[in-house]
């Protein structure tokens, strides 16, 4: 009976609107962009003379306009509608992936990245709403679908860029470009103006609605735990690239094995780990993990094959801690959920900031170990903090099915 009920509600999960797969398309163009400069990192600094920590300030600023641009996006959605602020965002991320790819300085390529950190960050809140909205299946299901969109992004954009940087650094950011049109022409063509659940007048939202639902103390606890274990993504993803004595082609596969990790792992394993252990417990379980992945990333910093497989290992851990937080997140509050979405990822995205800058001058102020361990030890207390507020967390274990 079991199997034959997974079965009927993946095959359920995949009966979907055209515009849910637009939607999942696009998202996967955007999510592109978040791995795609990693294999191209070392070349980056080589052909532009810039320092590792200089380099590394490419996430940084993409994550921190982000961060802010966060705050913004329920304002614009609310006055946009969905549909429109999709493709406010796809036309931003085009244009700056292009004009980042036609930059000559490094300096002049970070500021380009934040905006393209702008545009991500009205697509990326507006389109799980978006599917949500528009999906015959329930909202854990659309987070799924959403997490397995971000996952196959953030797989095929280190591919991609190993592939395209391989032939000039250039190559992976008018790459973006190019697809984000035909992202735009999808989204314009098939998406309704209007989504099942708009049929009513939107409420035009302010830029404090982020910082009320905040107010909220399991959102804010979420918040604050995804700030921490993005320490560890971002020393991950911005620091690692250094450390496995790779070229272009080399980097875009070890990448490529990570994303696919965590992809398959938010589809098939978080629902059975959350269904069987719950999703607080199961998040700790795998932020411990991904902890320990990290220390041991900074004992044996100087052996190559270690990085290369403890990178493709993380993405196991990350796959199954994106569906099962984002899970909880949605069910942290009673807030709009493009609010509460809203509210976590400035909270997250901060974090992202921080690490690649942090990892980078880490490296030069001590040695190449103290970045991992010290993004370890950030993903730890992370798992703490999450255990000090179970009292105030553990109802979501309860809400996830409504």
């Amino acid at each position: 009976m079991q199997p034959n009920t997974q079965v009927k509600s993946r095959a359920k999960m995949l009966n979907q609107p055209k515009a849910v797969w637009a939607v999942a398309f696009a998202s996967i163009i955007a999510f592109m962009g978040l791995g795609l400069v990693d294999p191209i990192l070392p070349a980056i600094a080589h052909k532009l003379n810039a320092s590792q920590s200089d380099v590394t300030l490419l996430f940084t600023s993409y994550n921190l306009v982000m961060a802010v641009a966060m705050l913004i996006t329920g304002v614009i959605s609310s006055r946009l509608g969905l549909k429109g602020t999709l493709l406010l965002g796809i036309v931003i991320i085009a244009v700056f992936s292009a004009l980042g790819g036609g930059s000559n300085g490094i300096w002049q390529l970070v500021w380009l990245r934040g905006g393209w950190g702008l545009g991500n960050a009205l697509f990326v809140a507006t389109a799980l709403s978006a599917i949500v909205s528009l999906s015959r299946t329930g909202v854990a299901q659309s987070i799924i679908l959403f997490e397995t969109a971000i996952g196959l992004g953030i797989s095929v954009g280190p591919l991609l860029g190993g592939e395209l940087g391989s032939i000039s650094w250039r190559g992976p950011f008018f790459g973006v470009a190019s697809l984000m049109v035909i992202a735009f022409l999808f989204i314009a063509l098939v998406m309704p103006k209007a989504t099942p659940s708009s049929a009513a007048p939107v409420k035009k939202t302010s830029i404090m609605e982020p910082f009320r639902a905040l107010k909220h103390r399991p959102l804010r606890i979420f918040g604050i735990t995804a700030l921490l274990y993005n320490f560890g993504f971002f020393t991950l993803l911005a620091y690692s690239p250094f450390h496995m004595g790779l070229e272009e082609h080399g980097l875009g596969y070890v990448f490529l094995g990570w994303g696919l990790l965590l992809a398959i792992t938010s589809i098939f394993m978080a629902p059975k780990l959350q269904k069987r252990y719950g999703t607080v417990k199961s998040m700790c379980v795998q932020l411990t993990l991904f902890a320990a992945t990290l220390i041991a990333m900074g004992i044996w910093t100087s052996t190559n094959e270690v990085i290369i497989v403890a990178v493709i290992a993380a993405g196991a851990f990350l796959g199954n801690n994106n569906t099962l937080i984002t899970t909880a997140v949605m069910n942290a509050a009673p807030v709009e959920r493009s609010t509460a979405s809203a509210a976590y990822s400035f909270l997250r995205f901060l974090g992202a900031a921080a690490a690649p800058w942090l990892a980078g001058k880490l490296a030069e102020w001590y040695n190449p170990h103290v970045p991992f361990i010290v993004g370890g030890c950030f993903v730890l207390l992370s798992v703490i903090f999450v255990g000090m507020n179970h009292k105030h967390v553990k109802h979501v274990d309860h809400a996830e099915g409504h």
